[in-house]
C-alpha cells in the first residue's frame, strides 16, 4: 500500500484531462482533489507509523537501470525525514487543490491545471521517497518540468512564458551542479545508494574510487582534477549544494523566483511553500553526514543561506506586489534553513521546513484570495480598507504574519517546560540560537549567520505588517467600483485557510520535543546525522576484498584503529557541543541571544506600525523615492541587470554571429545557399540570350552556319 502515497498523484495527473474531456471539467478537479486527499490521509498515518512509532523501512519496487556495476533501484524509502515531508508535500498540495477549485472557475482549462498540480506533486513525492541519488534526481527534474508547465499556464501571456523559461533556464545550471556530484558520488563510492554512500562516511570506511587501485579513508580521501588534489566529500558536497540553491533560489540562483508569480496563485503556494523550494533543504539534509564530515562545504552552505536571508528581505521592504512581497519572504526563510543546516542543526532546518509550510502556504492562498476580491488587482498601494470588505481573510492573514515575524515568549521553555509561540517563533528562534551556538562552538560563519539572521528578522517583521496595513487597514485607495463591488470569493477557496492557519498557531508547540526537543533522536532514528549518537562503525568492519587487496592488512587494521579512535573523539566533541545547543541545553543561552528574535520583532514591527499607522501610509519614509539605496532595493540590487548584461547581452551576441556569419553565410553561404544561388545567377544570363526577335534567332543561325563551313573548309584543306 505504501507505493500509493506516491502513485495516487500520478493517477490523477494521468486521467484529469481524459475525465475532464468526457465527463467536464468539474470532475476532473473531484478526481484529483479526492485521490489528494486520499494520500494526504496515508501521509499522516506513515508520518504516526514510521516517525513515531519506529517503523521504518525501505520497499524495492523494481530494478530501474542495470549497466555493470551501476545498478539503480525504484523504491519508496520511509524513514522519519520523508514521513515529514510526505505530510507537508500531501496536505499542502490537498489544500492547494481544493482551493484552486473555487480560484480556477473562471479562468477554464481546469483539467489542464489540475493535471499539471498533480504531476507536480507526483514528482515531489518521487523526489523525497527515493533511495537513491539518481532517483531523487528524476523527482528534482520532474519539478522543473511541472514548475515550467505551471508558471507558464497561461501561456498566451508573454509574461508568463517568459517566466517559465527564466525558471527552467536558471534551475538547470544549479542541476547541471547537482548532476556531477551525483557522478562524483559513483565515481569515489562505486555506488549512488543513500544507505552505501552514508553509512561509508559515517564509519570512515577506506574507499577505492571508481578504476584507481589505492584508496583511503573516506574522510581523508582526495581527487585529482586539473593538475590538483581535492578533498573528495567536500567537491560532492559543493556540487550537490550548487543543485540545491537554483532549486531553493538562494543568492546568485535566486533570480527565478519572484517572476514565477506570472502563475496562479495556487501555483505559487505550492512551489513556494511545501515543494520545489524545499527540495534544496531536503536534499542537504538528507545527505546530513557528508556535510559534517566536509566542513568547507557546510561553511558554503551557512555563508550563502545567511545571505540569502537578508538579501531577500531587504528587497521585500520595497515591493509593491502583494505575491512578490510574499515570494520574497519564502526566499528568506530558506535562507534561514539552509544557515541552520550548514550549522550543524539539521533538525532545526527541517523543523523550519514544516512550519514554514503551513503559514507560508496560509499567506499565499490568503493573497489569492484578496487579488479575487479586489478584481484581480495585487498592488497593495491600490488597496487599503480590505478588511471592511473581507473581514475573515483579514484576520487569516494576520495569523500568517504573527506566525512568520515571531509572535511568543523568550524563555517560556524554561518556565513551562515548553515554548509557547506562533510556529515561526518557535523554529526560527532555534534557528538563529543555533547559528549563534555554531559560532560558539567554531563553525565557519556561525556568528555570521546569527548576525543577518537577527537583522533579517528585523526586516522580516515590517515588509510583513507593511503588507498588511497598506492592505487592509486605512483609507481605501481602490476605485470606486471595487469597494461597492468585491468580488465574492467562493469558500472552497476559504476553507483550506483553516486548518493552515490553525497550523501556523500551534504547529510549533505541538511538534518542538519530536523535531528539536528531548526526544529528538528516536524521534529521527538516524535520518539525520548526529555525531556522537549516530551507530559508527570501523573502517575493518566496512572493507571488502578489493580494499584489502589494495590496503595491506597491517595497514587496514592500522587506519582502522587510529581513524576509530579519531571517529570517537569527533564524536565526543560534537556529541557535547551538541548537548549545549538547542537540543538539550537550551537553559545555557545567554540572556541576551534568546531575546534578540523576540526584540527584532518587535522593532521591525513598531516600525511597520509607526510608519503605516500614522497619517497618509503612502507618504515617503527613510528610504525616499530618487535616492541611491531606495533604487537599490526598488531593483533587487541590479541582478537582473548584472546578469543581462554579463550573460545574456553576450549570448545574444554569440548567438547572433553564429547565426548571422557563422550559419548564414558561411555554412548556408557556401553550401545549399551558394549553389542554389549561382545555378539561378547562371540562369539569369543565359535567359538574355533568349531575345524573342526572329531576325536574332536568324544571324545566329547564320554565323552558325559560316563558323561550320569554315570549320570544314579548313579540315578538308588539312586533308589534302
Amino acid at each position: 500500500m505504501e507505493p500509493f502515497v506516491v502513485l495516487l498523484p500520478l493517477f490523477g495527473a494521468m486521467l484529469a484531462i481524459p475525465v475532464g474531456r468526457a465527463l467536464g471539467p468539474r470532475a476532473a478537479e473531484y478526481l484529483t482533489t479526492g485521490l489528494l486527499l486520499i494520500a494526504a490521509i496515508y501521509s499522516w498515518f506513515l508520518f504516526f507509523d514510521v516517525a513515531l512509532g519506529g517503523a521504518v523501512r525501505t520497499i524495492t519496487l523494481f530494478e530501474w537501470i542495470g549497466s555493470g556495476k551501476f545498478v539503480a533501484e525504484w523504491a519508496v524509502r520511509l524513514d522519519t525525514l520523508t514521513a515529514v515531508m510526505l505530510v507537508v508535500v500531501n496536505s499542502v498540495s490537498f489544500l492547494v487543490h481544493l482551493y484552486s477549485m473555487g480560484y480556477m472557475k473562471d479562468y477554464g482549462e481546469q483539467p489542464r491545471f489540475f493535471a499539471y498540480l498533480s504531476l507536480f506533486t507526483f514528482a515531489m513525492l518521487t523526489l523525497v521517497t527515493s533511495d537513491n541519488f539518481l532517483q531523487l534526481f528524476f523527482g528534482w527534474e520532474g519539478v522543473g518540468l511541472a514548475s515550467y508547465l505551471l508558471i507558464g499556464f497561461w501561456f498566451k501571456k508573454k509574461s508568463a512564458n517568459d517566466a517559465a523559461i527564466k525558471a527552467f533556464v536558471v534551475n538547470r545550471v544549479g542541476d547541471f551542479g547537482f548532476a556531477l556530484g551525483i557522478m562524483c558520488i559513483f565515481y569515489v563510492f562505486g555506488s549512488i545508494e543513500f544507505d552505501t554512500v552514508f553509512n561509508a562516511v559515517a564509519a570512515n570506511s577506506a574507499i577505492v574510487p571508481y578504476g584507481q587501485t589505492t584508496g583511503a579513508p573516506i574522510r581523508d580521501l582526495t581527487i585529482s582534477f586539473l593538475g590538483n588534489d581535492w578533498h573528495a566529500l567536500t567537491v560532492i558536497a559543493v556540487l550537490l549544494f550548487i543543485g540545491a540553491m537554483g532549486k531553493s533560489a538562494q543568492f546568485l540562483l535566486h533570480t527565478w523566483l519572484p517572476d514565477a508569480m506570472e502563475g496562479p496563485t495556487p501555483v505559487s503556494a505550492l512551489i513556494h511553500a511545501a515543494t520545489m523550494v524545499t527540495a534544496g533543504v531536503f536534499l542537504v539534509c538528507r545527505c546530513s553526514v557528508i556535510y559534517e564530515y566536509a566542513p568547507n562545504a557546510a561553511a558554503l552552505v551557512t555563508l550563502v543561506g545567511a545571505t540569502t536571508a537578508f538579501f531577500a528581505a531587504t528587497v521585500g521592504l520595497l515591493q509593491d506586489d502583494i505575491k512578490k512581497i510574499v515570494a520574497y519572504s519564502t526566499c528568506s526563510q530558506l535562507g534561514y534553513m539552509f544557515f541552520a543546516a550548514g550549522v550543524g542543526a539539521y533538525d532545526a532546518a527541517m523543523f523550519h521546513l514544516f512550519t514554514h509550510a503551513f503559514f507560508k502556504a496560509l499567506l499565499f492562498l490568503g493573497s489569492g484570495a484578496v487579488i479575487i476580491g479586489m478584481h484581480h488587482e495585487q498592488d497593495i498601494k491600490k488597496m487599503g480598507g480590505v478588511r471592511e470588505l473581507m473581514p475573515f481573510t483579514h484576520m487569516l492573514m494576520v495569523i500568517g504574519t504573527i506566525a512568520i515575524t515571531g509572535v511568543g515568549i523568550p524563555g517560556s521553555l524554561d518556565w513551562f517546560g515548553f515554548p509557547i509561540g506562533t510556529a515561526g517563533f518557535v523554529s526560527k528562534d532555534m534557528i538563529i540560537e543555533s547559528a549563534f551556538f555554531g559560532g560558539e562552538a567554531g563553525k565557519a560563519f556561525g556568528y555570521f549567520a546569527f548576525t543577518l539572521g537577527v537583522a533579517a528578522a528585523v526586516l522580516t517583521a515590517f515588509y510583513s505588517w507593511r503588507l498588511i496595513f497598506l492592505t487592509f487597514w486605512g483609507p481605501s485607495r481602490a476605485p470606486e467600483h471595487v469597494r461597492k463591488h468585491p468580488h465574492a470569493v467562493p469558500d472552497t477557496m476559504m476553507i483550506p485557510l483553516i486548518p493552515l492557519a490553525l497550523g501556523a498557531l500551534v504547529a510549533g508547540m505541538a511538534f518542538y520535543g519530536n523535531f528539536i526537543g528531548e526526544k529528538k533522536e528516536d524521534f529521527w532514528q538516524g535520518s539525520l546525522y548526529f555525531a556522537g549518537t549516530h551507530q559508527e562503525e570501523t573502517v575493518a568492519d566496512h572493507l571488502n576484498a578489493e580494499e584489502l587487496a589494495a590496503l595491506s592488512q597491517d595497514e587496514a587494521h592500522g587506519e582502522a584503529a587510529g581513524h576509530e579512535e579519531e571517529t570517537h573523539a569527533a564524536a565526543d566533541a560534537h556529541g557535547a557541543e551538541a548537548d549545549e545547543s538547542h537540543g538539550g541545553g537550551h537553559h545555557d543561552i545567554p540572556t541576551w541571544v534568546l531575546w534578540s528574535p523576540f526584540a527584532a520583532m518587535i522593532a521591525g514591527s513598531f516600525a511597520a506600525g509607526w510608519h503605516y499607522l500614522r497619517g497618509d501610509p503612502l507618504k515617503p519614509g527613510l528610504l525616499r523615492p530618487g535616492g541611491m539605496i531606495y533604487a537599490f532595493l526598488k531593483n533587487k540590487w541590479y541582478f537582473d541587470e548584472i546578469y543581462d548584461f554579463l550573460l545574456v547581452r553576450p549570448a545574444l551576441a554569440i548567438g547572433r554571429f553564429l547565426w548571422k556569419a557563422g550559419d548564414g553565410k558561411t555554412i548556408d553561404g557556401l553550401g545549399p545557399d551558394g549553389i542554389s544561388a549561382l545555378v539561378a545567377n547562371g540562369a539569369r544570363r543565359i535567359v538574355k540570350l533568349q531575345s524573342g526577335y526572329v531576325y536574332h534567332y536568324a544571324f545566329v543561325m547564320l554565323i552558325g552556319i559560316a563558323v561550320f563551313i569554315t570549320f570544314m573548309l579548313i579540315r578538308a584543306g588539312g586533308g589534302q
